[in-house]
């Protein structure tokens, strides 16, 4: 507990430090032009088509009716867009997310490594093209997990905590990952992340709702859908700090425990030396045997023939 706390305020000091203001501008930069091209090109189209699928609904359409006979009609044209932002916000969260771990994290462990851990061995576990692999795969399985859970969106507290979740279970496997890639090999890596597997996975779902905070926004009320377009990046911006956040969290906990372990020599990241070959015991015939050699009696003179 004293390392999950302490590590969670030294991020949030090293959070505050000019040089992570200036790293999350490049993943806000990409993010904002993604998300404003997909807006262009998508977001009219989207939104009809959210309205086309609730008026297929009777229910839907029933409440729809009563809200226009209360004098509510505006309402109508405030439900598709908002469910459109929520669908869309667990794809922008995970674009954030994929983006400060590729583009930030490399450079905060280097960062952190070079301040508090300079003697630690790099043993390079896996490299950068290792961690996107795992960061694409651990994102599919997420949007599998998104895909399944979907029906029980409709239930509004669900529609925020579901997301949260399984963003933070997400956020854990990533960040994790990548604050080990450099410094610890496989075997270690893999030791950590089993050890550590409950304290990691309560940083992520800490994370998680933490992301979750700017979309509260879109659920409270019409003002915010009409200003999307101008919320969308500063959404987009609190989103990789508090990735960027994470992932600091992640690298001053995950390099303390690998320093730990390491100094307590229970996984080792080198290849034991290979053992000498026994001696082999020489044979005997080989053998040399300093013995005194043997002298033998002279022979007897053979008879004499007799005559």
């Amino acid at each position: 507990m004293g390392l999950l706390i302490g590590s969670f305020w030294r991020a949030v000091a090293y959070g505050l430090h000019p040089r992570v203001i200036a790293l999350s501008l490049l993943p806000l930069a990409l993010m904002g032009v993604a998300s404003f091209a997909l807006g262009y090109f998508f977001w009219d189209r989207a939104v009809d088509a959210m309205l086309h699928w609730l008026e297929s609904w009777s229910l839907v359409e029933f409440v729809f009716a009563w809200l226009d006979s209360v004098g509510l009609t505006g309402l109508r044209a405030v439900v598709a867009p908002l469910l459109v932002l929520v669908l869309a916000t667990p794809l922008i969260v995970m674009g954030a997310l994929l983006l400060v771990s590729l583009t930030m994290t490399p450079a905060l462990v280097d960062w952190v490594a070079a301040r508090r851990f300079p003697d630690l061995q790099r043993l390079r576990g896996a490299s950068w093209w290792g961690s996107l692999a795992w960061s694409g795969w651990s994102t599919l399985l997420a949007l599998l997990l998104l895909v399944i859970t979907l029906p029980l969106w409709l239930i509004p507290p669900l529609a925020l905590v579901l997301p949260a979740l399984i963003g933070g279970w997400l956020t854990q496997r990533v960040l994790a990952f990548d604050a080990l890639a450099e410094h610890a090999s496989a075997a270690e890596r893999r030791a950590l992340m089993q050890r550590h597997r409950l304290p990691l996975l309560a940083m992520g779902v800490a994370s998680g709702l933490l992301s979750a905070a700017p979309s509260v926004l879109w659920a409270s009320g019409a003002m915010f859908i009409a200003l999307a377009p101008l919320l969308l990046p500063l959404a987009i911006w609190i989103y990789t700090l508090v990735f960027a956040l994470a992932s600091l969290w992640f690298v001053h906990y995950l390099l303390a425990a690998l320093a730990a372990q390491r100094a307590q020599g229970s996984v080792s990241g080198a290849t034991p030396p290979a053992c000498a070959p026994a001696p082999v015991p020489a044979c005997a015939s080989d053998r040399v045997i300093d013995a005194p050699a043997r002298v033998l009696p002279p022979a007897s003179p053979p008879p004499e023939p007799q005559s």
